[in-house]
């Protein structure tokens, strides 16, 4: 039985919308990449191809869904925002892409669907503020959401295999691992820092601390491998 008084808030997207949504997005990425003579600028790093963004754009969706429900915030708004954050990532420079996914956005939801004036301008604000630098708590709380969603795809294992890929394609070979998942730790770091939710801070210290398992096991397991990560050579 639902309490007298409590506001029963229904969903503005329904499921075969949404998804249709994350297929234009994935189209979108792919055709950004297709539609350069060169094949993209750096498509050859795993995390400037049209396959890992949408990934991202996955993670983000489900991440930002998490914090969004926990927290309090419109939930619809925090997902949608998501599946378009990073959809103009691939053709424009990253200083505008968050006002060009904003636009994309806009003009998918007034083609497609009824959905309310207010709901598409909460959607494309937060696309927009999802590249702010500055502190949290200046944003909306679905913004926050969707920033804190962003940057914590980038702490954890996930991140750390990301990066020994990166060694892959910089020819670094297996003993300059440690350093490089050093890297992994102290962005995830920097990352915790900037969070404010109790939920974001509580994802990022559960992936951080995967990370520290990761690192202990190569020190130890790697011969000639010190604390600092330098090898002998």
């Amino acid at each position: 039985m639902i309490p007298v008084g409590v506001e029963i808030k229904e969903t503005e997207v329904e499921p075969d919308d949404f998804e249709e949504m994350k297929r234009f997005v994935r189209d979108y990425l792919a055709a950004s990449v297709e539609n350069e003579d060169d094949g993209g600028r750096m498509r050859w790093y795993p995390w400037h191809s049209a396959d890992y963004r949408f990934n991202h754009i996955l993670n983000v969706i489900d991440l930002g869904a998490d914090i969004a429900e926990a927290e309090g915030a419109d939930v619809d708004v925090v997902r949608v925002a998501a599946a378009f954050h990073d959809v103009a990532k691939l053709e424009v420079d990253q200083d505008v892409h968050a006002e060009a996914g904003a636009r994309i956005a806009r003009e998918y939801l007034r083609s497609r669907g009824n959905y309310p004036e207010s709901f598409i301008e909460e959607v494309c604000g937060a696309i927009v503020d999802h590249s702010y630098t500055g502190d949290l708590a200046d944003v909306p709380l679905e913004s926050r959401c969707l920033i804190e969603a962003d940057v914590l795809d980038k702490v954890g294992a996930n991140g750390a295999i990301l990066m020994v890929l990166r060694m892959g394609y910089e020819s670094r070979t297996h003993m300059d691992a440690a350093k490089m998942i050093d890297r992994v730790l102290e962005r995830g770091r920097d990352h915790t820092d900037r969070v404010v939710s109790d939920t974001a801070e509580s994802i990022a210290h559960q992936r951080i601390k995967r990370v520290q398992w990761l690192r202990e096991w190569l020190e130890e397991e790697v011969s000639r491998m010190d604390a600092d990560g330098v090898t002998e050579r």
